[in-house]
């Protein structure tokens, strides 16, 4: 099946000769939300802003549900959401009134069951008839996405969506992009907040100095690049890691109160209970042992760390 959005070999070179991306490469497919990391100036608005035709690029090709997004405009920015960072919306008007205008400029017809359906999605409804100047700046964001749905595109972009809200709202926006994707609706986002991506994202992308850096299924991202470790709680502390334990990997932490055992990557796994057993074999006793992975957060910095 065709990608539902298609950047191929995309350049972005400003006057001065600052390269802000770098041959990108990728394709997303219908359904999918994947979140795009990277830090301040890494390149992910510029991105953004090219495929939603805001700003040109230097070479290279966007399709957007198969229409070019230079030769085909119009068809293709038909199909296309933006909520970007800045809050940009006119002070004087109404909820109600600022949606029905942004759904007329798509082309499409009046649809007030429709506006009423985003703006109580999104729980504006109570504030549908309000100057926009009287909102809250979480309520302001709420309408920057409610704008970028009226007109139903089939691809949502969210350039920073959380900035600046509270937990509570943050976590109704994530609801709201898994009930888009149970409708069908793409949504690629951009975050600082990595906890985003690593809770609905289905894949990430990392992006540093205008470079993609990887894109990967975050399942398979986290199984592959996180590390994982076995720590092991003792009963009484050692003052001596026994050279068996030592040849396994085990290293003596804690004022000798704990055995850590670092792995992973590429898969790698380890047999908990040959540990324990080799653990019980040099005469050690366990009090308690647990086990964890690393996050998409450490992940994403030691990726950054190997572009340095």
């Amino acid at each position: 099946m065709s990608p539902v959005l298609s950047v191929q070999n995309l350049n972005k070179i400003y006057k001065g000769g600052k390269q802000a991306l770098s041959d990108i490469n990728l394709d997303v497919a219908k359904g999918e939300i994947l979140a795009l990391l990277g830090p301040n100036g890494a390149g992910k608005t510029t991105l953004i802003s090219i495929i939603c035709g805001i700003v040109n690029a230097s070479n290279g090709k966007v399709l957007v549900g198969g229409f070019d997004n230079v030769k085909q405009f119009r068809q293709a920015r038909s199909l296309i959401g933006l909520v970007p960072q800045e809050l940009t919306t006119d002070a004087f008007e109404t909820p109600w009134a600022n949606l029905n205008f942004s759904r007329g400029l798509f082309g499409l017809p009046a649809d007030p069951a429709k506006v009423e359906q985003v703006l109580r999605d999104l729980s504006l409804w109570d504030k549908k008839d309000n100057r926009i100047m009287t909102l809250s700046g979480g309520m302001k964001r709420r309408l920057l996405i409610a704008k970028a749905l009226v007109h139903e595109p089939q691809i949502l972009f969210l350039d920073e969506p959380t900035a600046g809200v509270d937990v509570a709202l943050r976590q109704d926006m994530w609801q709201m992009v898994a009930r888009l994707r149970e409708q069908g609706v793409t949504v690629v986002l951009t975050t600082h907040y990595i906890e985003e991506a690593e809770a609905i994202a289905d894949r990430v992308g990392v992006i540093s100095g205008g470079k993609l850096l990887l894109v990967e299924d975050k399942d398979t991202l986290m199984a592959n690049m996180g590390q994982k470790q076995l720590q092991v709680d003792l009963k009484t502390p050692l003052t001596l890691l026994p050279e068996s334990l030592s040849a396994l990997g085990f290293s003596l932490e804690k004022e000798g109160q704990q055995l850590l055992l670092r792995y992973g990557g590429k898969g790698e796994q380890i047999e908990v209970g040959a540990m324990l057993s080799a653990i019980h074999q040099a005469g050690v006793e366990v009090a308690d042992i647990h086990t964890a992975q690393s996050s998409l957060e450490e992940i994403f910095i030691e990726l950054l760390q190997e572009t340095v």
